[in-house]
Formats: structure tokens, sequence, C-alpha cells
């Protein structure tokens, strides 16, 4: 499956958060401080997920329908989206 660029970014600037927070960690900030940014970073992990999983499922979900009677299939990409988006809580 092709991931849009948007999505790519998005972890790109994850990345570089995570940089940031070993900085502050290096630098000896304040624990606050670095919580606060791994917590950013955390909801940003969580944003891209959901985000993946969406295009998972539209993705399968399109490549079904094309398939004429596959309503049971359909149930199941459903069902295996929503299992996805539990694992990631």
């Amino acid at each position: 499956m092709e991931y849009p660029s948007e999505i790519k970014n998005r972890l790109k600037r994850i990345e570089g958060q995570i940089r940031g927070v070993l900085k502050m960690m290096e630098d000896e900030k304040q624990c606050n401080d670095v919580i606060t940014q791994l917590s950013a970073i955390r909801g940003a992990v969580d944003k891209t997920m959901v985000h993946v999983v969406g295009l998972d499922m539209n993705h399968c979900l399109m490549e079904d329908l094309k398939k004429e009677g596959n309503e049971k299939d359909t149930e199941k990409i459903i069902n295996d989206a929503l299992q996805l988006l539990l694992k990631t809580r």
C-alpha cells in the first residue's frame, strides 16, 4: 500500500520531536517539560495511527467493493480495522 506524503511528513515531525526530547534530557531540563513533550509525541503518534488505520480500511473496502457480493468480507474488513484501532490503546 502506498502511504501519502502527509503521513510520512507527520512521522518526520514526530522524529524531530523525539530528537528534541533527547536534547532536553541531555541539557537536564525539568521533568515537567520533558513529560509535556512526551505527551505531545504520544498524541501525534495516536493521530497518525488513526490515519493509517483509516487509509487501510478505505483501501481494503474499495478493493472489496470492486468484487461483487462480498458483504461478509466488508464486515470482516471493518472488524479488522476496529481491532487495529483497539490495539492502539
